[in-house]
Parts: structure tokens; C-alpha cells; sequence
């Protein structure tokens, strides 16, 4: 079963057809209810006219057998009196039910005694001449000349001149009901099964036309996943529906993730790159060592030692990043960190007025160090530091007076293992990690790092963060 309706066409159809379902069982049930009561209210009706036509003409002293609604035409009649006996009644009345005298030929009336007071317990009594303005209905069957029927029935009461307190039965037939509720039984338990045909096959078709577009979709990840060709994209329907915008946001998402592998290639390639050379230089001051101790250039090879260490923790802290480490909630106080990423450097001032942020305490000092590093590398002789609150946010520059950066590459410097001055050494210039760490660890933090001209015309490097929100106390 689960294996049936393992598609969501299926389900669809499926649910499509059962709620159909139950709504015209209710909207039938409703119509043939209503249809009963409005053909049952009718018969009702036309019993109790008959029924009142009866009490007015015993109202008037009309004999029993002058009385004109007993010759059966209209349904059965019975008159009952005071005592519960029958006076008169339907001509070829065989059988009845569902009155308060099962009898069919009428008995000689009893005189009244006196005594008996409860002629009509139920209401006020009524005066000579007078009919009871209340009609009382039931069902019941009545059998007229071999005919069996069921009828609706009318009770009125009359009090006449010189008979005494008379009840008035009066039935008109039910045949028009029962069969116009069998007809539209009969109609509906033809028309309801084709209906839902209907439903379910148009849902159906609807539904394998509407999941088309995602069928191709999802052949072409699939084609996409075999051939690890990320550069391929999903076809996308013309349709600016949900699954348009499926479609659309699966081709953003292949395009972001062709943009990180690819990201993530170029980093391999380039860190493969940057460890070649100290490796590779740590590698030949060693063996010359081996053969020439006296040679040894012990200098350099703690020098490319240190290069090394200070590569792959670069490297280390990138995959940390790059694989979604939060940045954590601490306080910290921006301007005691700038002070200590400025202690023990040359040529660096520090104005600074207390701030606090949220976040990593490492990772900051962190980028208030490759900020300093790359100015003291450009300065022609000071480096300044400045902190300051601007609205929510607290504002890190970091200045310096050298030649500052091009308009063009002020957000190409942010890229990993991007160096300028391609004339500069490595061991100048470093890796070109420190500028791409620090613009990775303030986006994680909520803020942003950008490159801009500086007052005594070098380059300006600001951090923006977001400032601690506290509550009232």
C-alpha cells in the first residue's frame, strides 16, 4: 500500500478525491435531508387543511355521514371522541396506524356522563363551535381499499354544539416523498462514483503536468551528481510558480557550491604553493648542513621554521572558519586590545575610548595583528590606531602613511594569497593570508573590513562591529 501511494501524484490524487469524497456525502446527506423535511412539511400541510376542513363542517353540526372529506379521496380520515372512541371514519378503511385508535369502523358514541373533565387537559377549553388552533402531527400507515400506505398525519380538536369534544385525524400520503428521496438516492449513488472519476483523473493528469518541471529537475541533478560537472544547471520552467522558484534557487545553490569548490581548489593550489617554498628552502639549508656543517645557516632555518608555523596556522585557522566556527558571545574591550596588539611595536599610536563588542577575544586580536602587520609593512614611518563609537557599532581604524591602495584592489586584497607588489619578497610581503583572515573573522562576528584612503594618504583599514546591547538595569 505505502508502495502505491509512494508518489506525491498519487497522494495528491488520492487526497484530491477523498475530500470530494466526503464533501458530497455531506452535501447529499444535507439535500436529501432537506428534501425529506420539505415534502414531509407539504404532506403535513395538506393533511392538517384536510383535517380542519373535516372540524369546520362538525363545527357547523354536520352529521358523521354527510361529512365530505370521508369518502377517501384525500387520504384517510378518523373522528375520535372525547373518550379515545371512534365516531367515524374513511370509507374502505381496512387498517391504520400511527393515530390514537387503531380501529376502522365506527362505534355508537357513548352520552357524556358529567364527569369526565378532561376533554382537553392540555390547553384551555374550547367553546361551541370553536376549532383547536394547534395541530399535532405524526406518521403512520393506512390500508383503503387494499391499498397500504404511509401517510403524515394531522390531529385538530373541535368542540360542536351537541357531540361534545371531537378529534379530527386527517392524512395525506407520503408516496411523493419516499420517492422523490429514492430518485434522488438513485441519482446520487449513480453520479457521485463517476463524479470522483472525474476528479481523480483530472487531478491525476493536472498533477503529473504540474510535477513535469520537477521530474527534470531531477534528472538533471542526478545527471549533475554522476558526471560531477557543477558547472551544468537545471532546466528552469516559464511557468513564475513554486516551481519556477525551485528551479531557480536549485541553479543558486549549484552556483554557490561551484563557487566554493572552486574556491576551495584554488586554496589547495595555493597553499600547496606557499608550503613548497619554506619547505623546500628548510629542506636545502638541512642537507647542505649534513654535508657541511660549517655552512650551516642557522639564522634561515629557523627563520623559514617560523614562516612554516606561522603558514599553517594561517592555513588551520582558514579551515576553521571556512567550516563554520562561531565566533562565540564574550566581551571584549576593543580598545584594551588594541593597546595590546600595539605593545612593543615601533612608529604605532594608539587613540582609543572603550567599547566592547561580542565575540571571539582571540580571533579580534587576531585581526588588530594582521591589520598592524600590514600597515608597519607599508608605513614610511608611523602607524595609527584609532577606536571610536559610531551609532550601534564600534568603528577599528588602522592607518598608515605609506603609498596606500589602488581604488581598483581595495577589495581584491581581501582574497587569499593576493599580494600587490609582486616585486616584494616573500618574506616581506608574507603569504597574502593576513588581509583574507581578517575580513573572514569580522563577517563572522556581524561586522565588515574595508580599505580606504587615509588622512596622511595611505591606506585606512576599518573594522565595524556591532556593540554589546545591554538591557535596562
Amino acid at each position: 500500500m505505502r508502495r502505491v501511494f509512494g508518489s506525491v501524484r498519487a497522494r495528491a490524487t488520492l487526497g484530491a478525491t477523498l475530500v470530494v469524497a466526503v464533501a458530497l456525502v455531506a452535501a447529499g446527506a444535507a439535500v436529501l435531508l432537506s428534501l425529506r423535511s420539505n415534502l414531509i412539511g407539504e404532506a403535513g400541510t395538506q393533511a392538517e387543511r384536510s383535517a380542519r376542513a373535516v372540524a369546520s363542517e362538525l363545527a357547523a353540526g354536520t352529521p358523521y355521514d354527510k361529512l365530505s372529506g370521508l369518502d377517501g379521496d384525500d387520504g384517510p380520515v378518523q373522528v375520535l371522541d372525547e373518550h379515545g372512541r371512534l365516531v367515524a371514519a374513511s370509507e374502505d378503511l381496512e387498517k391504520i396506524s400511527g393515530t390514537d385508535s387503531e380501529q376502522v369502523k365506527p362505534r355508537p358514541a357513548v352520552k357524556p356522563t358529567g364527569d369526565d373533565d378532561d376533554a382537553d387537559d392540555a390547553g384551555e377549553p374550547l367553546e361551541a363551535g370553536e376549532i383547536s388552533g394547534e395541530s399535532v402531527f405524526s406518521n403512520g400507515s393506512a390500508t383503503i381499499d387494499g391499498d397500504a400506505e404511509d401517510y403524515r398525519f394531522a390531529a385538530v380538536e373541535v368542540e360542536t354544539h351537541d357531540r361534545g369534544h371531537l378529534k379530527v385525524y386527517a392524512g395525506s400520503p407520503l408516496a411523493a416523498e419516499h420517492g422523490a428521496v429514492r430518485t434522488a438516492l438513485t441519482v446520487m449513488l449513480i453520479g457521485f462514483p463517476l463524479l470522483l472519476g472525474v476528479v481523480a483523473a483530472v487531478t491525476w493528469l493536472v498533477t503529473r503536468r504540474a510535477l513535469r518541471p520537477v521530474e527534470g529537475i531531477r534528472r538533471e541533478m542526478a545527471a549533475i551528481t554522476r558526471s560531477e560537472d557543477l558547472a551544468r544547471r537545471v532546466p528552469e520552467p516559464d511557468t513564475h510558480d513554486e516551481i519556477a522558484r525551485l528551479a531557480s534557487t536549485t541553479n543558486e545553490t549549484l552556483a554557490a557550491l561551484e563557487t566554493s569548490v572552486e574556491r576551495q581548489r584554488r586554496f589547495v593550489a595555493d597553499a600547496s604553493h606557499e608550503l613548497r617554498s619554506p619547505i623546500a628552502s628548510l629542506r636545502t639549508q638541512l642537507e647542505v648542513a649534513a654535508a657541511h656543517p660549517e655552512l650551516l645557516d642557522l639564522d634561515g632555518a629557523v627563520e623559514d621554521t617560523v614562516r612554516l608555523q606561522r603558514l599553517a596556522a594561517d592555513l588551520l585557522l582558514l579551515a576553521r572558519l571556512d567550516a563554520g566556527e562561531r565566533p562565540g558571545d564574550a566581551e571584549v574591550d576593543l580598545a584594551g586590545l588594541a593597546r595590546e596588539a600595539a605593545e612593543g611595536r615601533t612608529r604605532v599610536t594608539v587613540d582609543a575610548e572603550p567599547v566592547e563588542v561580542a565575540g571571539s577575544r582571540g580571533q579580534l586580536g587576531r585581526v588588530l595583528a594582521n591589520l598592524l602587520d600590514n600597515a608597519q609593512r607599508h608605513a614610511r614611518s608611523d602607524v595609527t590606531v584609532s577606536v571610536r563609537r559610531e551609532g550601534d557599532r564600534a568603528v577599528v581604524g588602522v592607518a598608515d602613511d605609506g603609498d596606500g591602495v589602488p581604488e581598483g584592489d581595495r577589495e581584491r586584497i581581501f582574497e587569499r594569497f593576493v599580494r600587490l607588489d609582486s616585486a616584494r619578497s616573500r618574506d616581506d610581503g608574507g603569504a597574502g593570508l593576513g588581509l583574507a583572515i581578517a575580513r573572514d573573522v569580522a563577517v563572522r562576528h556581524g561586522g565588515t573590513l574595508t580599505a580606504e584612503q587615509g588622512p596622511a594618504g595611505g591606506a585606512l583599514f576599518e573594522l565595524r562591529l556591532p556593540l554589546v546591547q545591554r538591557g535596562p538595569r
